[in-house]
C-alpha cells in the first residue's frame, strides 16, 4: 500500500463514519499521510482527527478514537494507535502489502506512478530565458503530466519559477549529466557544472543510478539464462519481508511525483530536485539487494529467489519510469 493509497484508505475511514453518524463533518477532500513524527510509531501517520476536530465540534483524541475501528477493518492494515494530541499511527501488513505492491509495479510497468488527481488542472509557468529554469519548468511539465494535469509555460511578464541559474554553460556534459546537474540541486541551491557528472564511479549519483537500472536489467537476463524469471505479476510473499526499505521506497515513488500538484508554490517547483533525490535512494538500496537475487554455486533456483528477481525488477522499473520523467535515458546496458 503506497501512501496516496492509504490516504484513500483513511478518506474512506472517515466516509464511513460520516456515513453511520458517528462524525459530522464534511469529508475533506485529501488527508495528509505521512511518516510518523517523533514519540510516533508504526509505519505511517496522519493527522485528520486533529483537521476535522472543530469541524467536528469534538476534541481531537475523540475523533482519533472514533475514526481508529474503521482503519483497523481495512485491508492491510495490522493495528492503529492514538498518539500525542490525536494523531493515528498506522501499521500495516508488510508482506502482504509489499507484495501486492511489486504485482502492481510489474502489471503496470512505465505507468506506476502515473494517476488522474490532476485530471483538468492547468498550471501557468512563468520562467527567464536561461537554461536552467527551461530544464525545471520541462521536467515540472513531464511530472504534472504524469498525474493527468497540463503545464503552460511562458516566458516574459511576471516570473513564478525562478531556479538559481547555471554557473556556465552545461551543453558541454551532452544532454543527460548536463540535465541531472541542473536539476539534483534544490532550486535554490547553485548547481555545479563540472565533469564530476561524467565519472563512472560510484561517487557520482547519477552513475548510481543508471547502474542500479542496468544491473536489475542484467540480474533478469542472468536468470533467464539459468532457466528461471520472475512469476509475472503473482511474486512470493517473501518479495516483501526480505527487503522493506526497498518495499518503502518503491511504494513511495507516487508521493514523490504527487508533490509537483502545489504548483506554483515553491515547495512544487522542488518535485524534480526531490524525485532525483529519490532515484539516489532508491538506487542505494536496490544495489545493495542485488547480489541476494541469483542462486549462488550448487544452489537451486527457489521461490525466494525468485520473489527477489520480482522485487529487483519493480525496482528497475522505477527507476526507469523516474529517469524518464527527468529527461535522462536509462541504458539496459551500462
Amino acid at each position: 500500500m503506497t501512501p496516496v493509497e492509504l490516504s484513500r484508505t483513511v478518506l474512506h475511514a472517515v466516509r464511513c463514519a460520516v456515513d453511520d453518524g458517528e462524525l459530522s463533518v464534511v469529508v475533506p477532500s485529501r488527508v495528509v499521510v505521512g511518516p510518523p513524527g517523533p514519540g510516533g510509531c508504526g509505519d505511517y501517520a496522519t493527522n485528520v482527527a486533529l483537521q476535522l476536530a472543530r469541524p467536528a465540534g469534538q476534541p481531537p483524541l475523540r475523533v482519533a478514537a472514533l475514526l481508529r475501528p474503521y482503519l483497523v477493518r481495512a485491508a492491510g492494515v495490522t493495528d492503529v494507535e492514538i498518539t500525542g494530541p490525536g494523531f493515528l499511527n498506522i501499521s500495516l501488513d508488510r508482506a502482504l502489502t509489499s507484495t501486492a505492491l511489486v504485482r502492481r509495479i510489474l502489471r503496470e510497468g512505465p505507468r506506476y506512478g502515473r494517476s488522474d488527481a490532476l485530471a483538468g488542472r492547468v498550471f501557468a509557468l512563468c520562467v527567464p530565458y536561461e537554461v536552467r529554469a527551461e530544464v525545471v519548468a520541462d521536467v515540472l511539465a513531464r511530472v504534472v503530466a504524469s498525474q493527468g494535469g497540463r503545464v503552460e509555460i511562458a516566458h516574459g511578464g511576471e516570473v513564478n519559477l525562478r531556479p538559481v541559474p547555471a554557473p556556465e554553460d552545461p551543453a558541454p556534459l551532452g544532454p543527460d549529466a548536463a540535465r541531472w546537474a541542473l536539476l539534483h540541486p534544490a532550486p535554490h541551491d547553485r548547481p555545479r557544472i563540472t565533469a564530476d557528472h561524467l565519472v563512472q564511479r560510484e561517487s557520482n549519483p547519477l552513475f548510481r543510478v543508471r547502474y542500479a537500472h542496468a544491473r536489475t536489467r542484467a540480474v533478469s537476463r542472468n536468470a533467464a539464462d539459468l532457466g528461471f524469471g520472475t512469476p509475472g505479476p503473482e511474486p512470493h510473499v517473501e518479495a516483501a519481508a526480505d527487503a522493506p526499505d526497498l518495499s518503502a521506497l518503491l511504494a513511495d515513488y507516487p508521493r514523490i511525483l504527487a508533490t509537483a500538484g502545489a504548483l506554483p508554490h515553491p515547495d512544487a517547483q522542488a518535485a524534480p530536485s526531490r524525485l532525483t533525490r529519490h532515484l539516489i535512494a532508491l538506487a542505494d538500496v536496490t544495489l545493495t539487494h542485488l547480489p541476494a537475487v541469483l542462486p549462488r554455486g550448487d544452489e537451486k533456483p527457489s521461490a525466494a529467489h525468485r520473489s527477489r528477481l520480482a522485487l529487483a525488477e519493480a525496482a528497475g522499473t522505477v527507476l526507469a519510469g523516474g529517469l524518464s520523467l527527468l529527461g535522462i535515458d536509462a541504458p539496459d546496458h551500462l
